[in-house]
């Protein structure tokens, strides 16, 4: 039996995602040393489709650091369009705000930064099991199984969980230091990938007495499109010509047809609210999907993401280099103040546009939720309010 390897770093970084890869690299071009150890293939993250809206913060934060590929292959949006009835009213951010957001991928962002992390030398560990996290108050250490068997035992000064939703660094947090806050929503989005040209240039997003809908673009012959359902829906149930009867429904009209084609891909995604608090325990620190998810009506889960990742290396670089803990004492509670704002327009986005189940043929709620729409969409003041939400509150 082979014996375990020892290993030190200054941080340990649990997840190679796009939060645990973004820190990597600006602790590295800080140099600052880490480890990425990650329980999936490099091959599994690569082809999971996630959200693809990138706000202007995470954008200048991939392309100052020189991760730039998004400038090349993204898309800039200036602006969306929130359809009514079949209505359409254009949101343009860049004239109320003087930002834009970026189409792209949250699979092409992992690949660009897994692909620097290589070429800079970075030491990301893929298909890693057996993992195990101890000594959170004093100096962690990760024991785990490299991808071909090899034991190994990390001992860093600080680590992160970066490790997604189902985090187990999260985990090992004592219950009777945490808060857990959860809300379950009563709908999901049914979601496909069609082969068919662009029904638009920016998003739309459809609310309309048969519920909601949203029509995105991945490149000029795939589209992303999503509409509202039971959470117990079975995709496997419905053709294609069912799906986009209730797309039609949804968003057609006053002149406006999607564009269709085969349908090459099908999941139903549940809605949950969650927020881990704090975001610290001992030398522990929690980033992204690990502390926080939202629904993805508000476009926020990587942001808030990139967010965290922001805060924590600057504090993290404050500590090595000064000794200082002030920013590492204060990382929690400044994350969280832009976690509360997300979750806050990530629930309001959803309820604004969503159709509540049991109360489709609510006269009262229906008409009371167009009049919040038309409320904001006739105010300069209210489509500014949208704008600077969405863009991600920018110098806020």
């Amino acid at each position: 039996m082979a014996q375990s390897r020892t290993q030190k770093t200054q941080v340990a970084i649990m997840g190679a995602g796009p939060a645990g890869l973004m820190l990597s690299h600006l602790l590295y071009r800080a140099g600052i040393d880490s480890t990425v150890v990650e329980i999936r293939s490099r091959d599994a993250i690569s082809h999971t489709i996630r959200a693809g809206i990138l706000e202007a913060g995470s954008v200048d934060l991939l392309v100052g650091s020189g991760v730039d590929n998004v400038l090349r292959n993204g898309h800039e949006h200036e602006g969306t369009e929130f359809r009514v009835n079949g209505e359409g009213h254009r949101i343009d951010f860049k004239g109320l705000t003087g930002q834009s957001v970026w189409l792209y991928p949250q699979n092409e962002v992992f690949d660009d930064l897994a692909a620097q992390r290589e070429a800079d030398g970075g030491d990301v560990r893929y298909s890693c099991s057996d993992t195990q996290i101890t000594d959170l108050t004093g100096k962690p250490k990760v024991t785990f199984k490299d991808s071909e068997g090899q034991d190994w035992e990390l001992e860093a000064d600080v680590l992160v969980g970066a490790d997604g939703s189902r985090s187990h660094c999260r985990q090992q947090i004592p219950e009777a230091d945490r808060t857990r806050y959860f809300q379950e929503y009563p709908f999901a989005w049914f979601g496909i990938l069609t082969e068919a040209p662009r029904s638009a240039p920016e998003l739309i997003y459809a609310n309309s007495a048969h519920g909601f809908a949203l029509i995105s673009q991945r490149t000029d012959t795939v589209q992303r499109m999503y509409f509202q359902c039971d959470p117990k829906t079975d995709p496997a149930g419905w053709t294609d010509e069912q799906i986009w009867e209730q797309l039609r429904l949804r968003v057609n009209g006053n002149g406006f047809e999607l564009k269709e084609g085969p349908v090459i891909d099908k999941v139903v995604l549940p809605f949950r609210s969650f927020v881990h608090a704090p975001m610290r325990h001992g030398n522990l620190f929690l980033a992204g999907d690990a502390a926080h998810t939202v629904p993805p009506t508000g476009a926020k889960g990587l942001n808030l993401a990139f967010h965290d990742v922001r805060l924590l290396f600057e504090s993290l670089d404050s500590y090595f280099k000064t000794g200082s803990t002030a920013l590492v004492d204060t990382y929690s509670d400044r994350a969280l103040d832009r976690v509360w704002k997300a979750q806050y327009f990530s629930y309001w986005m959803t309820t604004l546009l969503h159709t509540v189940p049991g109360e489709e043929n609510h006269a009262f709620f229906r008409a009371r939720q167009l009049g919040e729409l038309r409320s904001l969409l006739e105010s300069e003041h209210g489509r500014a309010y949208i704008a600077e939400c969405y863009t991600g509150w920018q110098g806020k």
